[in-house]
C-alpha cells in the first residue's frame, strides 16, 4: 500500500522539527560567515548607491545645471522602483527561490550604475536609477529572508540585524567620506561618472564570489527538496561552501519509497488572508513610521541646518556626525535581538524616539546639542528599523516569507519617497519644532501599530508562524493555481 501524499507545510512537520533542531547543533560555522559575508558587502554597496544622487547632485548641478527638481526626481525614482523591486523580488523569491534573485538583484544594481556612470543625458541617469533602485529594493528585501532562514532561533535575529549595521550603519556614515574620496582623485565637471562607475564594479566582484551561495535549506524543504536540504545542511555543518562533502550525514528523513512529498502551497494573497492579514498591515504600519522618519531626517536635516545658520559645509560635517547614532543604533538592535523581545525592543525605542524628537524639535538650539540629539534620533530609528527587519520575516511561513517580507519593506520604501514632503511642509509652516513633532508622533503610531503581531522572539521560523488561529494549509497539486479560492481547491 502506498503512503499517503505527505505536504511539507503539515504533515511533514517532523521534517521541520528535524531542520530546526540541526541548525540549532550546527550553530554558527564558516560557511555562514562566508555566506554572511557575500550578502553583507552586497548590502553594503547598495547603501552607497542608495547615498549617490545626493553625494553627486552638487557636480551634476555644475555640470548639466540640473535643477534641485530633477535631482528630488532621481531620488523619487529611485525609491519608486525599490517598492517595486521588493514585490517582484518577493513574489519571484518564493516561487523560485532565494539565491536566483539575490543574483539577479545584484546584476541589475550594478547595471543601473554603469548605465548612470555613461550616460549621456539626464534622462539616461534617470532610466539608470529606476535599475538601481528595483535592483537594490529586491536586494534588501531577499537579504534579509535569506539570512533569517540559514540560522537557528538564537542566532537569527543577531544574523538579520547585521545586515541594517552594514547598510543603515556603515553605509549611511560611510557614504560621505566615499564621495570625498572620489571627488579627491577624479577631477573635472564629468567627475560624478566615475562614483556611479567605481559603485559598480565591487559589486560585480561581489557577484562572482556569490555563486557559491546556496539555497536557503527552509525553503529546499519547503519544496519537498529533502535530499538539496540535506546537502545545504552538510555544507553548512562541514564549513565549506565548496569541496567534496565527507561522510555526508542524514539530518532530515529521506524520502521513503511510495512516499509523495508534496511542495507546499504557494499562494500570494495568503498574506492579506486570516492571521497574516494582521501580521502584515500592522508591521506595514510600523516601517511605514520609521522609513518615513528616517528618510525625512536624511534628505531634510542639512536644509534644517543652513536655515540655522550653519554654513553648507559644517552642515554636512554634523549630519556625518548625526550619523554616528544609525551605527550605534543598528548595533544596539542586533544585540538585542538575542536577549530581549522584539515588540518591547520596538515599544521602548519609540518612546525614546519620541523623546528625542520633541527634545531635537524644541531644546536643539546649540551646537552640542543638535549633535546630540540628532544622533539621538538616528539612534533610535535605526534600532527600530533593525527590529522591524528581524521581526518580518518571522510572521509569515516558509512559502509566503519572502513575499509577505517584500510588501513590509515595500511599503517602508513608499512611505520613504513620501513622508519628507509632509515633514518639509511642516518645516516650513512651523519650523524644526513643526517638523519634529510630526516624527514625534510618527513614533507613537509605531509603538501602537507592533502591539498586533504575535511575538516571535526565541521561536524557530516554523513555530513563529504556525499559530493556531493560522488556517491548515492544503498541498499544492500539479495543477494548483495560486489564485485558487479556498472553496475551489476543496471541489477540485
Amino acid at each position: 500500500m502506498e503512503a499517503p501524499p505527505v505536504n511539507s507545510a503539515t504533515d511533514a512537520s517532523p521534517r521541520h522539527r528535524q531542520l530546526e533542531d540541526t541548525l540549532d547543533r550546527i550553530g554558527v560555522t564558516g560557511a555562514h560567515k562566508q555566506i554572511g559575508a557575500m550578502v553583507l558587502l552586497g548590502v553594503f554597496f547598495d547603501a552607497l548607491e542608495q547615498n549617490a544622487v545626493g553625494l553627486v547632485g552638487p557636480v551634476l548641478q555644475e555640470s548639466w545645471g540640473t535643477t534641485a527638481a530633477e535631482l528630488g526626481f532621481l531620488n523619487t525614482i529611485t525609491f519608486t522602483a525599490a517598492a517595486l523591486g521588493r514585490l517582484t523580488t518577493g513574489i519571484i523569491g518564493d516561487k523560485m527561490g532565494r539565491r536566483a534573485m539575490l543574483t539577479v538583484n545584484l546584476l541589475l544594481f550594478s547595471l543601473g550604475a554603469l548605465i548612470c556612470a555613461f550616460a549621456p543625458v539626464y534622462a539616461v541617469v534617470a532610466i539608470g536609477r529606476f535599475i538601481v533602485g528595483f535592483g537594490l529594493g529586491g536586494e534588501i528585501a531577499i537579504a534579509v529572508t535569506m539570512m533569517s532562514e540559514f540560522f537557528a532561533a538564537r542566532h537569527r535575529g543577531t544574523a538579520v540585524g547585521i545586515i541594517n549595521v552594514t547598510a543603515g550603519g556603515l553605509g549611511n556614515m560611510l557614504a560621505p567620506g566615499f564621495g570625498v574620496l572620489v571627488f579627491t582623485f577624479a577631477s573635472g565637471p564629468d567627475r560624478w561618472r566615475w562614483l556611479f562607475g567605481l559603485l559598480a564594479l565591487p559589486a560585480l566582484l561581489v557577484l562572482f564570489y556569490r555563486r557559491f551561495v546556496p539555497e536557503t535549506p527552509r525553503y529546499l524543504l519547503s519544496r519537498g527538496k529533502v535530499d538539496e536540504a540535506n546537502q545545504v545542511l552538510n555544507r553548512l555543518a562541514s564549513g565549506k561552501l565548496r569541496g567534496e562533502l565527507k561522510d555526508p550525514e542524514q539530518y532530515i528523513n529521506a524520502v521513503e519509497s511510495g512516499e509523495e512529498v508534496v511542495p507546499e502551497r504557494n499562494r500570494l494573497r495568503d498574506v492579506f488572508a486570516g492571521a497574516l492579514r494582521r501580521r502584515t498591515l500592522s508591521l506595514g504600519v510600523a516601517v511605514c513610521m520609521s522609513y518615513g522618519a528616517q528618510i525625512s531626517i536624511l534628505s531634510l536635516m542639512p536644509t534644517i541646518l543652513v536655515a540655522q545658520g550653519h554654513s553648507i559645509t559644517k552642515s554636512l560635517v554634523f549630519t556625518l556626525v548625526m550619523q554616528s547614532g544609525s551605527l550605534l543604533g543598528a548595533l544596539i538592535a542586533s544585540t538585542a535581538a538575542r536577549y530581549v523581545p522584539r515588540k518591547l525592543v520596538l515599544t521602548i525605542t519609540a518612546g525614546l524616539g519620541c523623546a528625542a524628537a520633541f527634545s531635537f524639535g524644541f531644546l536643539a538650539t546649540n551646537v552640542p546639542l543638535i549633535l546630540i540629539l540628532g544622533a539621538a534620533v538616528n539612534c533610535c530609528i535605526i534600532t527600530m528599523n533593525t527590529t522591524i527587519w528581524i521581526f518580518a520575516p518571522e510572521q509569515f511561513p516558509t512559502r509566503v516569507r519572502a513575499f509577505g517580507t517584500s510588501i513590509i519593506l515595500a511599503l517602508g520604501s513608499l512611505a520613504g519617497g513620501l513622508t519628507p514632503i509632509f515633514a518639509g511642509a511642516a518645516f516650513d509652516a512651523y519650523g524644526m519644532a513643526g517638523m519634529f513633532t510630526l516624527l514625534g508622533i510618527l513614533f507613537a503610531g509605531l509603538a501602537v501599530s507592533v502591539q498586533f503581531p504575535p511575538e516571535t522572539f526565541g521561536k524557530s521560523m516554523e513555530d513563529a508562524a504556525d499559530d493556531a488561529d493560522l488556517a491548515p494549509l492544503a498541498p499544492a497539486g500539479p495543477t494548483d493555481d495560486p489564485t485558487d479560492s479556498p472553496e475551489k481547491s476543496k471541489q477540485s
